[in-house]
């Protein structure tokens, strides 16, 4: 049976407004000027929402996901996926330098990975070796984009049933900036050239070539959306298996009323598919950085989210939104501060 979007979307709830009014008030009541917390007062405020309760509880539990996916490309020598996933859970790489710092723990999902002697440790949802090249053929079947849709939904709700209370959400693989720039320009109406930055690519033939496989996918995205498709039908034509199983992941963690901190663009092209399946989903993200790639730039426009940090970390392993941790741990802290019972002072 396929999967319905619809249903799965009237399962989406809005963060608890009672808790955002009560944050609210009691930072208007221990801030002054008002707005004096600026930004760490907006994060209290958010966090207090999503989890339902103010004062806000400590994060002790903070998780970072990282689905990793292939893709045939137009490139010669396409990095080593596996490798990345190795060093990821290896200790050594700055993803795992910033993890300890930020005092979260990391998770390795395959979905697409074309490579082997990747980690015991690396949690196997594999759909296949490496999505399709966009720009001529699908990046997947219709089953296969709902099995990876279906493996996000899996891992989310391990987590939130494990105790998780934020999750961290990258994607990596070979080749997936192509799909993300495809779905920046089918979903934020920006044309190809302007989601693609010279930066991102590694010299103008790279960037010609990016330029037309974006064009070339995007008439192939706009056929689908014209003709009816869902979401899922879109993921499979120029998405791929990491950008289904994200989308998965960023839905049901919206379902299981858990809050997830936005990586790159890999991490936000998904999260604009989730919107599209629900537009409530985004009350439940926050944007952990912005990333000198103006399509990353374009779909956190279309989110309509702010980014907690802009570092301009051009990696989407996961490194940028890290950094946006501690500084949710801090308005989680002052916030449950705030709304804690003071002594009385001693009077002598």
């Amino acid at each position: 049976m396929a999967l319905d979007l619809t249903e799965i979307a009237a399962r989406v709830a809005l963060p608890d407004d009672g808790a955002r009014r009560q944050a609210t008030d009691l930072l208007e009541e221990h801030s002054r000027p008002e707005g004096s917390l600026g930004r760490l007062g907006e994060l209290g405020i958010w966090l207090a929402a999503t989890q339902g309760r103010c004062p806000t509880a400590p994060l002790e539990r903070v998780r970072l996901v990282v689905f990793a996916g292939d893709h045939d490309t137009t490139e010669t020598e396409a990095p080593d996926t596996a490798a990345t996933v190795r060093a990821l859970l290896g200790g050594a790489g700055p993803t795992n330098v910033l993890a300890e710092l930020a005092g979260a723990s990391s998770r390795a999902v395959d979905v697409a990975v074309d490579g082997t002697g990747l980690p015991a440790a690396v949690t196997q949802h594999k759909v296949r070796r490496g999505s399709g090249r966009i720009d001529i053929e699908d990046a997947l079947t219709r089953a296969e984009a709902e099995a990876a849709f279906t493996a996000g939904v899996t891992v989310a709700d391990e987590e939130v049933d494990s105790g998780t209370e934020l999750l961290v959400a990258a994607g990596v693989g070979a080749g997936g900036a192509v799909s993300a720039w495809t779905l920046a320009t089918l979903l934020t109406s920006k044309d190809v050239a302007s989601v693609i930055g010279s930066r991102s690519v590694a010299d103008d033939r790279a960037w010609m070539l990016s330029c037309a496989a974006v064009r070339d996918a995007a008439r192939r995205g706009r056929r689908v959306l014209g003709g009816g498709g869902d979401m899922i039908d879109l993921l499979a034509a120029v998405g791929g298996a990491e950008f289904a199983a994200l989308t998965g992941f960023l839905v049901q963690s919206a379902v299981r009323r858990t809050p997830v901190v936005l990586d790159g663009l890999v991490t936000c092209a998904a999260a604009v598919v989730a919107r599209r399946v629900s537009t409530r989903v985004t009350h439940w993200l926050v944007a952990g950085h912005r990333s000198p790639d103006p399509g990353h730039a374009a779909l956190l426009e279309r989110l309509r989210l702010t980014p907690v940090v802009d570092y301009q970390i051009g990696l989407d392993d996961g490194v940028g939104a890290l950094l946006a941790v501690p500084p949710l741990r801090a308005a989680a802290a002052l916030l449950a501060s705030l709304g804690s019972p003071r002594p009385e002072p001693e009077i002598s």
